[in-house]
């Protein structure tokens, strides 16, 4: 099923935004982050939301008391923890980025809704885009800079029927999504009545530096940016051309996917390799791209698992590189699944403990540079085990637990439970109007198989 923007106009009413800082007195150092943390493509925010039911409250349970109070609360108790998470950012010499831990705290805003949670769900099936999504989340004036101010803004706005969203902000440079799910679950387990993180945090950047010279041995061609002329490929589509929609898996489709491949990929295929080889091979397609242009897969990797990286169990910095795949548009489209599932392959085997280490030494000589997403490039990134669908302030699970959007040129895998209460996935995906209904179509195909 995919899930398009649905009108569906509610007021929001918001309290004045506040900072949280940590509950007791935390250690005011500088820290530097990783040269994974400082790159270009990381120097920004991206956006979460949690969806949460209201339940009816047993006695002694944490859920007769008030969301909102609950969470604030919580919050202030997990920043003693995770205490550079209050700080601040600055650069120093060679635009290297450090966190100035003076505990001036996280924004945080406080909000009700005059909308129920079923109305949110028949409007929009609770997945990206949710509707009103600016005022679930309010950009609050002058916090959506990456350098000096608070490194989260977090909402948390009530709905009719009992049940709230909390949505999140992250400048990405602090954390990637394992690390944020990590603090956010740590959050949960204070809000539950818990002394203690079960997670202890770990810092640990200085793990995560370039060597000295750096040696890159790979080439990282992600990051070639082509040239602007006839040899590249063309811009990207005008953004007000720009449609998102969520698009939800079952195991059924993932099988029926499977089902294309040969005898030695068919048993061996993971859900992974299988469903981004299709949303990539029918991505290609549905853009209509030149049949000699390259076009570009690229997965995040996460690699906390490298026993010759040393990162310890809690570490929530950015932990992931990207490895890429590709192919010419024709090339993609005119071969079978089994092709592409071999390139996704491909990819996923290039990632070792020295392509990491290639990455941060390409990352310091090339100056940090950003992912060159305008080269026809599909990134894609596996949230599906980052933790976000455990988060239990004391009201449950979340129904959606996740990030909030996307952008055109990357796209997420959310573990989500279907309509049925089966595990399912969710893909938000943004393309052209003309290509999502292209993309929309190739989709449907697979439902109906």
């Amino acid at each position: 099923m995919g899930t398009a923007t649905s009108p569906l106009p509610f007021a929001v009413r918001r309290r004045k935004p506040e900072l949280v800082g940590p509950a007791a007195t935390t250690p005011q150092d500088t820290k530097r982050l990783s040269d994974i943390d400082d790159q270009n493509t990381l120097r920004g925010h991206v956006s979460f939301a949690l969806v949460y039911r209201g339940r009816v409250p047993e006695d002694g349970d944490v859920a007769q008391a008030d969301q909102v109070g609950v969470i604030r609360r919580a919050l202030g108790e997990a920043l003693v923890h995770y205490y550079p998470l209050a700080g601040r950012l600055r650069e120093v010499d060679g635009r290297k980025l450090v966190v100035d831990c003076t505990g001036q705290g996280l924004l945080f805003v406080e909000a009700d809704a005059d909308v129920r949670l079923a109305e949110l769900e028949r409007g929009a099936g609770l997945r990206p885009p949710f509707p009103c999504m600016d005022q679930l989340l309010f950009d609050v004036e002058g916090s959506s800079g990456v350098l000096d101010c608070p490194l989260l803004l977090i909402q948390v706005t009530r709905l009719l029927c009992g049940g709230f969203v909390l949505t999140l902000r992250l400048n990405h440079t602090i954390c990637d999504a394992i690390g944020i799910a990590q603090f956010m679950n740590a959050v949960a387990e204070l809000a539950r009545g818990l002394p203690a993180p079960t997670v202890a945090p770990a810092w640990s950047r200085e793990l995560l530096e370039a060597r000295s010279p750096p040696i890159p041995s790979f080439p990282h061609r992600e990051f070639d940016v082509l040239p602007p002329n006839g040899d590249g490929p063309p811009p990207p589509p005008p953004a007000d051309d720009m449609v998102m929609r969520s698009f939800t898996f079952s195991a059924a489709h993932v099988a029926a996917i499977k089902k294309h491949l040969p005898p030695l990929l068919l048993d061996t295929a993971t859900s992974f390799e299988a469903l981004t080889a299709f949303l990539w091979h029918t991505r290609v397609t549905a853009l209509e791209i030149a049949p000699g242009e390259d076009v570009q897969l690229v997965i995040v990797a996460n690699f906390r698992g490298f026993p010759e990286l040393s990162l310890p169990d809690g570490y929530y910095g950015n932990a992931c590189v990207p490895a890429n795949a590709r192919a010419t548009a024709a090339a993609l489209r005119d071969g079978s699944i089994g092709d592409t599932v071999a390139l996704v392959r491909q990819a996923k085997a290039t990632v070792t403990a020295e392509y990491v280490r290639s990455t941060l030494d390409v990352l310091v000589l090339r100056g940090r540079p950003c992912l060159a997403l305008q080269n026809n490039m599909f990134v894609v990134s596996d949230n599906r085990h980052a933790g976000f669908n455990r988060v239990d302030f004391g009201w449950g699970e979340p129904v959606y637990g996740g990030p909030a959007d996307t952008i055109f040129g990357v796209g997420f895998l959310v573990a989500v439970k279907d309509r049925d209460g089966k595990d399912a996935l969710v893909v938000p995906i943004v393309l052209p109007r003309p290509a999502m209904e292209r993309f929309a179509a190739e989709v449907g195909k697979l439902w109906k198989t």
